[in-house]
């Protein structure tokens, strides 16, 4: 339980670097043509940040992973995952270059999608503009 509170006070850390050094007017503001489905981004954020915490307390994931991959689907789960992730730090790279990827490396294997939800909710604007034709 102490690894996982610990875990859990580096995310912490992590999010409130997010925010501070990415804080702007419009982070929580849902308004716009895209505002329902940012509005979407983050409840989908906090709703997986809320579920991940209480399958901390519930369970360990130091001891269920080694269960897990010992399992054919449990291993093609977890390379699926961090192929994704590679997929995500690639759109990184593009908004905002190879720096940022260093940044980010860390925090996204350490965190998975706890780490990317939050960098997708707090850079959604600039994705859209650059992604929207």
């Amino acid at each position: 339980m102490t690894l996982n509170l610990l875990l859990w006070g580096v995310y912490a850390v992590f999010a409130a670097l997010v925010f501070y050094f990415n804080w702007h007017q419009n982070i929580f503001v849902f308004d716009g043509a895209y505002g329902f489905i940012k509005a979407i981004v983050w409840a989908s954020y906090l709703g997986f940040l809320v579920y991940s915490i209480h399958c901390s307390l519930k369970e360990n994931i130091f001891k269920s992973v080694p269960k897990i991959a010992g399992f054919h689907w449990g291993r093609q789960i977890g390379l699926d995952l961090y192929l994704g992730l590679m997929l995500f730090l690639f759109i990184i790279y593009f908004h905002e270059g190879p720096y940022a990827v260093v940044l980010w490396l860390l925090p996204t294997l350490a965190f998975a999608n706890l780490a990317t939800l939050l960098y997708f909710a707090v850079h959604f604007e600039s994705i859209v503009s650059r992604l929207a034709i």
